[in-house]
């Protein structure tokens, strides 16, 4: 069994990740780590996540950062299910050893580190890490993905903006004179567990944020190669992501041509479901599936493409075991989807 260990075990992402570590039928989890000084330190996972009562009999422990890099001799495989900061600080006493490190946060997303500071807000010292991390964008970047030792897990809205966005950015069908336009929807855990005024359901109305400023804009430039304009919003729901792109293609762009790209890029990818309805939040939530569909008007050139996620799970903690699967010689899917 691969020998893997959860930093962060607390959030909702955490919990996904151990729901589906402990049925994986290839790794094994070892053990879930809080911060040190958490609440939820010493304290058994059925007791921080309910829904995990007697799947596990793991205790929370409480890290001390003197005990990363003994952490990463120790295990085959870490996530990191920290805050962006944390993964930053940690990654150096993480880097380099027997473990391959899966980061869920941020931090080693964007490769330019002047971009980083400016959307993050803190300056980026880790810069050799950040040069050798691979973007864990499973179905694109699969490759490089299988020989990585640092993985830097895509964020959710640019996991389902960029599964509709490549396949026609990457055959140079998108007009570059007029910027993609994302309008995207998340629910609430999205902002993660820590409650707030901001995120509960008492406060919540559907509502643009981050608008011409959020900090997944330029992850979604870098990896589809093209300037966009992305607008988050914020909707009353629990879980999922729905992402609706509209992009102006170049002339002579024929609906098969599109239709070709799209089956070529995704037809054998089991995680991606090419659908012949609009997608809807429902058909994913509690899945690891990215559904798809779009429409094309050929008199106009402008294509919409709409895409649904699971936030927590093909957005976090599903796509990060894609990658560790992937780095471990596995098929994308195991452990994700019945066989």
């Amino acid at each position: 069994m691969i020998s893997t260990c959860i930093i962060g075990a607390s959030g909702y992402t955490g919990a996904e990740l151990i729901k589906i570590i402990i049925q994986h039928p290839h790794f094994s989890l070892d053990a879930c780590y809080v911060s040190n000084g958490s609440e939820d330190s010493n304290k058994a996972i059925g007791a921080i996540h309910p829904q995990l009562l007697g799947q596990t009999s793991l205790v929370t422990i409480a890290l001390a950062p003197n005990e990363l890099s003994q952490l990463a001799d120790t295990y085959d495989a870490i996530f990191l299910a920290t805050p962006h900061e944390a993964s930053h600080d940690w990654a150096s006493a993480l880097s380099g050893k027997k473990a391959k490190i899966f980061d869920l946060s941020g931090a080693f997303r964007l490769q330019d580190a002047k971009v980083f500071e400016a959307y993050y807000g803190f300056k980026h010292e880790q810069t050799s890490i950040l040069k050798n991390a691979v973007y864990g964008l499973a179905e694109w970047h699969s490759e490089a993905i299988k020989s990585a030792s640092f993985v830097a897990v895509p964020g959710c809205y640019p996991t389902a903006s960029l599964l509709a966005l490549k396949p026609m950015s990457e055959a140079g069908f998108i007009d570059p004179q007029v910027r993609p336009v994302i309008n995207a929807t998340s629910g609430v855990s999205g902002a993660g567990r820590k409650p707030s005024m901001t995120t509960s359901f008492f406060e919540v109305s559907l509502q643009a944020y981050g608008v011409l400023g959020h900090r997944h804009t330029p992850e979604i430039e870098d990896y589809s190669g093209a300037k966009v304009i992305f607008t988050p919003h914020l909707g009353q729901f629990k879980r999922g992501i729905l992402a609706t792109i509209t992009m102006k293609l170049l002339p002579n762009i024929s609906t098969e041509d599109i239709r070709e790209r799209f089956e070529h890029h995704y037809a054998e990818q089991a995680l991606v479901r090419l659908r012949d309805t609009w997608p809807k939040i429902d058909d994913v939530a509690n899945t690891p599936f990215c559904d798809i569909h779009w429409k094309f008007d050929e008199d106009s050139a402008y294509l919409v493409v709409s895409s649904a996620i699971d936030n927590l799970l093909k957005g976090a903690a599903s796509q990060a075991v894609q990658c560790a699967n992937l780095a471990f010689k596995l098929p994308s899917e195991t452990g994700l989807i019945k066989q």
